[in-house]
């Protein structure tokens, strides 16, 4: 396991940096980082050529967050050093089902975190920010966890976030990405552990992390 306790500009590209490591060995087989990241918005590659994008960067600089290229699929996501974020990173045979990674990784997650007292569920909330099948949320109600995925020879990468703070500015921002993309979202659907489990940890997290997904 890494920990990344600072936050670094450098995020993003480290993700890569240790995907490539695992795909071409020099890396172990499994690794899980975890991060304190500094306030950005994670555009994906897609979302760049979408018209709209340059509005959405300068809100997001406007809003006091960072544009950011995330090398992984999805939609925008705003997080700062209230969060957590976990790049979790593995060895993959040719040819391997990316559905499964992304299905037993996130049904790991949410024992994780119901072990931890939270009424964690595996699925999407209808209108939730970078939607997906695999998204894990609290009470069937909000976002909790949001997780996307990139794929190279030989490994692959699954990055997620987690709030544990007012979710405020976050809601700001993607509000504003999101009408200048063209995208629709129920900034309601934006969840926290501050609500969810405030007795909870970030700590607390890590340690379930670390123990459910690189034991």
């Amino acid at each position: 396991m890494i920990r990344q306790p600072a936050a670094s500009n450098d995020d993003l590209a480290r993700s890569v940096e240790l995907l490539r490591e695992v795909a071409t060995g020099a890396g172990p087989q499994r690794l899980l980082r975890l991060y304190t990241p500094v306030p950005t918005l994670a555009l994906t590659r897609r979302e760049s050529l979408m018209p709209g994008y340059d509005i959405a960067v300068a809100a997001a600089e406007r809003l006091g967050f960072t544009p950011a290229i995330r090398p992984t699929g999805g939609r925008a996501v705003a997080y700062d050093e209230t969060c957590l974020v976990f790049d979790l990173v593995e060895r993959e045979e040719a040819h391997a089902d990316p559905t499964a990674f992304f299905a037993q990784a996130g049904r790991t997650i949410v024992d994780a975190l119901r072990g931890l007292g939270v009424d964690a569920r595996l699925g999407e909330v209808p209108g939730e920010y970078c939607p997906g099948e695999y998204s894990i949320n609290a009470r069937g109600a909000v976002k909790l966890v949001g997780t996307s995925q990139r794929g190279v020879r030989g490994a692959r990468l699954l990055s997620g976030m987690l709030a544990f703070g007012s979710v405020d500015s976050f809601v700001a921002v993607l509000t504003e990405a999101n009408a200048a993309l063209g995208l629709e979202w129920d900034p309601r659907t934006f969840g926290s552990m501050l609500t969810e489990a405030p007795g909870v940890s970030r700590e607390d997290v890590e340690e379930a992390l670390a123990g459910a997904l690189i034991a």
